[in-house]
């Protein structure tokens, strides 16, 4: 089977609200209350999702007419186009008015702290995502540069735009939103950093001196990667998290991920997704309830490790254990060999 398993400029206080925030969760998506914005129905919602770097939700429907707009107060909000709507869109705030025609990608950027505006929408639109990224995001050690206040401050409210990577990490949130896999946790940490490092590339004009690191040619050297790898199998049955992993290798976040996917071959969540296919199969043999095995590998429920164990095998999980019964394996390790991804 395929390869996949499973305008207005920030207040000068935002550097301050950085660091008094840095360790809260992502804020949960439903107290925004959007249902009062004129948002009707939510597809998928983050809310039951075990996710740290960030929280989000796509609505089905936004219906036409001019609804006041908020923004959170520790939480950048970002809002992408999913579907392609060809509506025309006014955003206003004191000092700021934007009018853009939505296509698919378009992106809206709400910083905290900014005061209350309005939106005017002029038809219905459907699938916009709404991602809540926490300020923490852009700590100094984060990045491992030197994002000075004012730097941070730089993000603002400003016109709509289009952005590819911005837009591409939006359509991949969406896509976990809509079809959970295993290792969607760890997907949307490292989504979670790429974004923030994508804005702060974008609004920030950085000195040589502040450029992003690039990893050696090396990657995590063996001894820091066998720590990694250890945690990783030790703790496939449960809460895999991007910031443990970094900070066992002692790196940065954002480094980490890139750092892993150098010396392993692919990113932490594509390797965690493989290893925990590798359970999965290993669990099955065993007469173990299939919610107790899809709760223990990440999932929120029972049918969403089943699209996805069918998704890389071919195989409903049952089905697979019924063969499997019928059919004695050797060994473990017949069960790995050749194992694709669990996305």
């Amino acid at each position: 089977m395929n390869e996949i398993w499973f305008a207005k400029t920030l207040r000068p206080t935002l550097w301050e609200r950085v660091l008094e925030i840095q360790h809260e969760q992502p804020a949960a998506v439903s107290r925004y209350g959007l249902e009062q914005l004129g948002f009707e129905g939510m597809l998928s919602s983050s809310v039951d999702r075990a996710w740290s770097g960030l929280s989000a939700q796509l609505c089905t429907t936004v219906r036409k007419g001019v609804i006041p707009w908020r923004t959170p107060q520790s939480d950048v909000r970002i809002c992408v186009d999913i579907h392609g709507n060809e509506s025309l869109i006014t955003r206003r705030a004191t000092g700021v008015e934007s009018r853009i025609i939505a296509r698919r990608g378009t992106v809206w950027l709400s910083p905290p702290g900014l005061q209350e505006g309005s939106v005017d929408i002029a038809e219905d639109l459907t699938r916009i995502l709404h991602i809540y990224l926490p300020v923490s995001h852009f700590s100094r050690s984060n990045f491992e540069i030197n994002v000075e206040p004012s730097a941070v401050s730089a993000l603002s409210y400003e016109r709509a735009f289009e952005d590819p990577l911005l837009a591409e990490i939006g359509f991949a949130i969406a896509s976990e939103l809509q079809s959970e896999t295993s290792a969607g946790g760890l997907l949307i940490g490292a989504l979670a950093s790429s974004l923030a490092a994508r804005l702060v590339q974008r609004h920030v004009s950085a000195s040589p001196a502040q450029s992003f690191p690039r990893c050696t040619s090396q990657g995590l050297d063996r001894r820091r990667l066998s720590r990694v790898l250890d945690y990783i199998e030790a703790n496939l049955e449960g809460d895999l998290t991007l910031d443990r992993m970094a900070s066992i290798a002692c790196l940065s976040r954002h480094h980490f991920a890139r750092a892993f996917k150098q010396a392993v071959g692919q990113p932490p969540h594509r390797y965690v997704s493989a290893k925990r296919l590798e359970r999965a199969k290993a669990l099955l043999i065993r007469d173990r309830p299939l919610v107790d095995i899809a709760l223990a590998l990440g999932f929120s429920d029972q049918a969403s490790f089943t699209r996805a164990f069918r998704q890389a095998t071919g195989q409903a999980p049952g089905q697979y254990r019924r063969e499997l019964a019928r059919e004695p394996v050797s060994s473990l390790t017949d069960i790995r060999q050749s194992s694709p991804i669990m996305a």
